[in-house]
C-alpha cells in the first residue's frame, strides 16, 4: 500500500505544494513544487496527479490512499474543465488498474 499525503497553498500569487509518499510507514518520496498564476484547484489537482504518478511507479503497490484537505478537488479529477490534469490522472490510473484487477485507490 502507498499513502500519498498532499497539500497546496497560494500566497501572493505563488502556489506551493508538498507531497509525501509513504510505503509501509516509511517515507520514500518528498517533493515540493512552486508555480505562479494558477488557481488553488489547479494546484491541488497537480499534486494529486503527481502523487498518483509517483505511487503507481513503485513496484508491488496494489492499493493507493490519497489524503488531501479538499474532497471537493478530488471530485473534480474527471471534470472536463480541467482536461490536462484529468487526462493525465486517467492515463496513470488506467495503467495501474490494468496491471492487476485487484488494484484500488481511495481518497
Amino acid at each position: 500500500m502507498a499513502i500519498v499525503v498532499s497539500d497546496a497553498s497560494i500566497k501572493n500569487q505563488v502556489a506551493m505544494s508538498i507531497t509525501y509518499i509513504h510505503i509501509y510507514n516509511n517515507p520514500i518520496i518528498k517533493t515540493l513544487h512552486h508555480t505562479i498564476n494558477v488557481t488553488s484547484t489547479e494546484a491541488e489537482l497537480f499534486i494529486i496527479r503527481y502523487g498518483i504518478n509517483q505511487a503507481t511507479q513503485v513496484v508491488n503497490i496494489n492499493h493507493i490512499v490519497v489524503i488531501i484537505d479538499s474532497i471537493y478537488v478530488a471530485k473534480r479529477i474527471f471534470d472536463s474543465s480541467y482536461q490536462v490534469q484529468s487526462l493525465s490522472i486517467s492515463k496513470e490510473l488506467g495503467k495501474f488498474f490494468n496491471r492487476d484487477q485487484h488494484n484500488s485507490i481511495e481518497f
